[in-house]
């Protein structure tokens, strides 16, 4: 499984959820995105399968440490893109919903230069 858009807005969710909630069952996962218990219970077994996140006995899922990374990396990229974005006089609500579709749009490259950019500035 590719990292996809999909795969690291997923991720990215549980490492948010973790931070609000500490523990995070697939139902808190469903209600943060509005989809079905079954179409995130398919998801997770897939992750399961690629190492991306564990179910304990007692159905708390954690992100392992390749999960994690993922979802930090994906976290950090919204964070900047919308600190960018709000740099330039975009509303913090807007620049928070396009810094989402961004942070997976822009190469590595762009992100990278936009980071040093900006780390100089402040």
């Amino acid at each position: 499984m590719a990292v996809t858009e999909s795969v690291a807005d997923y991720l990215e969710a549980i490492m948010v959820l973790q931070a609000q909630k500490s523990r995070v069952r697939a139902v808190d996962i469903a209600n943060y995105f509005g989809y079905s218990r079954p179409t995130v219970s398919q998801t997770l077994k897939a992750f399961r399968s690629k190492g991306y996140v564990e179910v304990g006995d007692d159905g708390f899922i954690r992100l392992t440490e390749q999960g994690r990374q993922i979802a930090q990396d994906t976290y950090d990229r919204h964070l900047l893109l919308t600190d960018v974005l709000m740099a330039i006089g975009v509303s913090e609500e807007t620049a928070k919903i396009d810094a989402c579709k961004l942070e997976h749009d822009i190469s590595d490259e762009t992100y990278q230069c936009l980071r040093a950019f900006f780390q100089k500035r402040t």
